[in-house]
């Protein structure tokens, strides 16, 4: 069984990353229980997808301890989750940081790093992967979900390959939004 906890904040394609998982490991016959934890998340706001794949698990929910993967797209989520995450289990973690409206209203310089910081130091496999250079050779913020599934993917934490996700991306996505998303597939990947 994998447990995958997902996170992220409003408008990063949290929820999209996870459908991605789940199809791709349905597609390969493997039993996927899903659920979202949204609450206010329209823009800005936390995000959290719990994605369980394999037998034994009746549940769709992560409990804490439990997650093999934390796969966060802002730092700040990373630490926020963390609990979640089970003795020696992998986070992979975005530089790209979101400022949260308390912080863009109190007018802090919140940029991530200690949150990146704390990671360091704690018992876990860690991989940073440099969010704003992957969007900016993809052309847009938007992709930057996929580059992290890659990322994911290539470091073999989540059960399935670039190949796997390629596949669904392929046969779901848009085709105008497949040429971005399988580029930033590809650069994620390859940033591991």
């Amino acid at each position: 069984m994998k447990n995958i906890l997902l996170c992220g904040v409003g408008g990063q394609g949290t929820v999209l990353a996870s459908k991605i998982l789940a199809r791709s490991a349905m597609e390969r016959g493997e039993l996927v229980h899903t659920a979202e934890t949204i609450g206010m998340a329209q823009r800005g706001g936390s995000v959290v997808s719990h994605v369980r794949i394999g037998e034994g698990c009746y549940s769709p929910l992560i409990s804490r301890g439990q997650a093999d993967v934390v796969l966060a797209f802002e730092a700040a989520e990373a630490v926020r989750n963390l609990p979640y995450l089970k003795e020696g289990g992998t986070v992979i973690v975005s530089t790209t940081a979101v400022k949260p409206v308390t912080d863009a209203l109190s007018k802090t310089d919140y940029d991530g790093q200690v949150m990146l910081d704390y990671l360091a130091r704690q018992n876990v496999r860690l991989i940073v992967v440099d969010g704003d250079a992957l969007v900016e050779k993809c052309g847009s913020a938007k992709v930057l979900n996929i580059a992290l599934l890659g990322a994911a993917a290539r470091a073999d934490v989540i059960g399935m390959t670039v190949e796997d996700i390629r596949h669904i991306i392929e046969t779901t996505l848009a085709p105008k939004f497949q040429a971005m998303n399988l580029k930033a597939l590809e650069l994620g990947a390859a940033s591991v």
